[in-house]
């Protein structure tokens, strides 16, 4: 036998080479122990063909620090690690499965009421980082490798209108005014903005080039400047360096900046990256194509991962962006109109009540 039960939990035995191997299963189910059994021993004939070297003691722990020294770990991936490494860290990786994942979704949204979307983020990078000891040979398979995600509610997206937007710039500190504007006429990520540098905008064809995205679609691609950016980046230009800074120095963190301008803006909370949605729904409105929409954002032609990239002419985005401009400009314009026959209403409602208040004085 290669199974056998210590008080209420299955141990298993086999041999390697003459030499004895046990472990524990962590279960008092004989199924479940047999099928971690062949799962052990089929490993360990991986080990002894040289077809792949397993650690069957390392944890998830110990992989997460060989992922982030391996220098792929992106700034989400490490947010979310400080998130799963509470929960997974001591759990040996050959111990990991779908019934652990789902205990971590319920204490996730027990101890806070957090939305399901929020959730599958942690899960997507638990998923990631053990794909990626699959592919380093560390793993023979991934264990979360078919597991379903929650059901994602389909949330509204934010929008600023241009009457907050002139109140949020009003209040707004320098840096983050800059920011806000380059969001708001580009439609790039925070992180995108914050990593811009000045190399890489062409003045003399008013192109800014995004060298770093959050995806690889968004590498590298080309966006046309709007004449109000265009002023407010000729006006600090220098030769090299981050284009948005404060004091001098690289912006990484702006949440509480944001959150007291929004306060004094008194406009309803809105998240930074709204204004990406705000770039978007702005475009649509000015009559631009989905395709060049979403060229000028960076994004696929699908949300498959085989999806093609779109690939648009520079032409074409240079007219989105003037149609956006020119969009701005009326709009701006409509709201002044507005803005001004509410002054008249207001002025003649309160000469009428004047007129009245005369007359009848007079009858009197």
């Amino acid at each position: 036998m290669s199974l056998w039960k210590r008080g209420k939990v299955w141990w298993v035995y086999f041999y390697i080479d003459g030499i004895r191997q046990q472990y524990s299963t962590n279960t008092g189910n004989r199924k479940q122990a047999q099928k971690i059994l062949d799962k052990l021993k089929t490993e360990a004939n991986a080990r002894r063909h040289q077809l792949i070297e397993v650690d069957p003691d390392m944890t998830f722990g110990g992989l997460a620090a060989r992922f982030i020294a391996s220098g792929i770990a992106r700034p989400h991936h490490l947010y979310h690690l400080k998130i799963l490494l509470p929960y997974f860290s001591e759990i040996p990786i050959l111990r990991l499965n779908k019934a652990q994942a789902e205990e971590f979704r319920r204490r996730r949204q027990t101890n806070k009421q957090l939305k399901d979307a929020t959730v599958n983020r942690d899960l997507s990078v638990l998923r990631r980082v053990l794909y990626w000891a699959l592919d380093e040979s560390l793993i023979l398979v991934n264990p979360l490798a078919r597991m379903r995600m929650a059901r994602e509610r389909r949330t509204r997206r934010q929008v600023l209108s241009v009457e907050e937007e002139e109140r949020l710039l009003a209040v707004a500190p320098a840096h983050l005014q800059a920011m806000i504007i380059a969001a708001l006429d580009t439609g790039m990520r925070r992180g995108e903005i914050t990593s811009q540098r000045w190399e890489h905008i062409d003045f003399s064809r008013r192109l800014l080039f995004v060298t770093r995205s959050k995806t690889p679609q968004g590498e590298d691609r080309e966006i046309p400047l709007s004449q109000r950016l265009c002023d407010l980046l000729v006006r600090t230009r220098k030769e090299d360096g981050i284009v948005f800074t404060y004091q001098g120095n690289p912006v990484r963190i702006i949440k509480t900046t944001w959150r007291s301008t929004l306060r004094r803006a008194g406009i309803r909370h809105i998240r930074f990256h709204d204004l990406r949605h705000t770039f978007n729904t702005r475009l649509m409105e000015a009559g631009v194509m989905q395709e060049v929409r979403m060229a000028l954002m960076g994004h696929s032609s699908g949300q498959k991962v085989h999806s093609t990239y779109v690939h648009v002419e520079l032409p074409v985005k240079r007219e989105a962006i003037a149609r956006l401009d020119e969009w701005m400009k009326h709009q701006r314009a409509q709201g002044g109109q507005n803005a001004r026959s509410q002054t008249e209403t207001s002025t003649t409602s309160r000469d009428g009540v004047r007129t009245e208040a005369v007359e009848e004085e007079d009858t009197g």
